[in-house]
């Protein structure tokens, strides 16, 4: 049953693997779904486009060991095949620990791990590296075989090949050197598919390697797909429950090329719960749909974009108006950047936000790592001494400004952050309609969020109906 397809570290090429096989199977006309392990955005919109199915997260840290195998067997039984992308190194998770890791994850699911390794400098070294991974626990891993990457000649792959037998470990293939499997990054990961303007033609390269390299007859039976169970629900109706009645209540979706970090779940719950996802593109300076009730701003690269953002007058007089009229907002890392007063770009360049909170933004130290959240306040959707799981990771960073700044329609700070390796903090916003904070949350492993935004949209819209309407706002 399916696979986790693993490594020894980021940057191995287990990415490669996974969109070589997607897209081997999308050739072939054979449905693949694809899961990646971890809090990653940038790789699920990678495997979803090659794929051409929405690629799911398995996080037992944000979500709950629960969750993820409910969202598994869901998925991952509607499909030809399945297989999973895991996370940095096999063993790493929270801190120096293994909690949410590759292993972890594949340990809770059962899967059997292909280990994909970088080979460019090694010859029989290799069987020391790959005998550790395999030996390695808790917890302990099914080792179904290895890819290696870089292999440089077939006289190089003799040499590997021969390291791997001396344990007893199959081969399954290797991705030579070749352009087409260099995927560019940034500063947060690789490039998005819709900066990709090569990706039907790299597939095509990648799906002949794959029949040149790979042995895909060993590794097809690992992407083998859950079996149906005809007791199991959709676990988006089995969180929330019954959809509630009446007409869906719009909320805007901040969704471009500056916005797009979000999990498919938090769409699926919003509509699950009674509300209607409508996009739109601050980049391109589109009003705010008049009719929505509430505002959700995704993480994103808003950095990268923001002396367009900030050219963006309408998006953003929008925007600041829709506050001042306490407009439900909920915006989380990059969606945070455009309530301040000002973004600086990658030169240090300042550029106007929508000034809705008292910050400047601007290139910092890197922030990254799972972080505990407790509210120290009730707000728009949490409240005091309630707990949560989250991820951070961002390198522009805030500064506060002075107490001159005009007073921001927010109550105060959201919560206390506390994580590995990482100072204690006080960090977001909050009140009775906003909620802003640097965190990544899965709202599948919280799903009172959504609900209690639900419930005020619907209390607010019942509240309007009996006054005689909703106020242009």
């Amino acid at each position: 049953m399916a696979c986790l397809i693993a490594a020894p570290c980021s940057g191995s090429g287990k990415t490669l693997l996974s969109l070589s096989l997607a897209a081997v199977a999308r050739q072939r006309g054979e449905s693949l779904q694809p899961f990646k392990v971890g809090p990653d955005y940038l790789d699920p919109q990678l495997l979803s486009a090659v794929a051409g199915r929405e690629c799911r997260n398995l996080d037992p840290i944000l979500c709950g060991s629960p969750w993820l195998q409910s969202t598994f067997r869901w998925h991952g039984s509607r499909a030809e095949h399945v297989l999973v992308e895991g996370v940095m190194g096999l063993f790493d998770g929270r801190g120096p620990s293994s909690e949410g890791s590759s292993a972890a994850v594949a340990a809770l699911l059962d899967l059997p791990v292909v280990l994909v390794v970088e080979a460019s400098r090694q010859a029989g070294s290799l069987a020391a590296l790959v005998r550790g991974f395999r030996d390695h626990g808790p917890p302990r891993v099914r080792l179904a075989g290895v890819v290696l990457n870089r292999v440089g000649s077939e006289r190089h792959r003799s040499l590997l090949q021969e390291a791997l037998a001396s344990i007893e470990v199959p081969l399954l293939g290797v991705l030579p050197s070749h352009p087409s499997l260099e995927l560019p990054s940034r500063h947060l990961g690789l490039l998005p598919p819709r900066e990709l303007e090569d990706l039907e033609e790299r597939q095509a390269v990648w799906v002949e390697l794959a029949r040149r390299h790979l042995d895909l007859e060993g590794l097809w039976p690992l992407l083998e797909p859950v079996p149906p169970d005809p007791g199991l629900t959709d676990p988006i109706g089995a969180l929330l429950g019954p959809p509630p009645s009446g007409p869906s209540l719009p909320v805007a979706i901040a969704a471009d090329a500056a916005f797009h970090f979000r999990y498919p779940e938090t769409t699926e719950l919003l509509e699950a719960a009674g509300l209607e996802p409508v996009s739109w593109s601050p980049l391109a300076d589109e009003p705010l749909p008049a009719e929505a009730r509430a505002i959700l701003l995704p993480g994103g690269y808003p950095e990268l974009h923001a002396e367009h953002l900030g050219s963006s007058q309408r998006s953003l007089g929008d925007l600041a108006v829709a506050a001042a009229q306490n407009v439900p907002i909920v915006a989380e890392c990059g969606g945070l950047l455009l309530l301040g007063s000002s973004l600086e770009d990658g030169a240090g360049r300042a550029h106007a936000m929508a000034g809705v909170l008292p910050f400047q933004a601007r290139r910092g130290a890197l922030s990254l790592g799972y972080r505990e959240a407790t509210a120290v306040a009730d707000g728009l959707l949490v409240r005091r001494g309630e707990r949560y799981q989250g991820h951070e990771f961002h390198r522009w960073q805030i500064r506060i400004l002075g107490e001159d700044t005009p007073k921001m329609p927010v109550d105060g700070q959201l919560w206390n952050l506390e994580g590995w390796g990482a100072p204690t903090r006080l960090e977001g916003w909050t009140g009775p309609a906003m909620h802003a904070s640097w965190l990544h949350l899965h709202w599948a492993g919280s799903p009172r969020l959504v609900k209690r935004l639900a419930a005020r949209l619907r209390a607010t819209d019942a509240q309007a109906s009996g006054s005689g309407g909703l106020s242009d706002g």
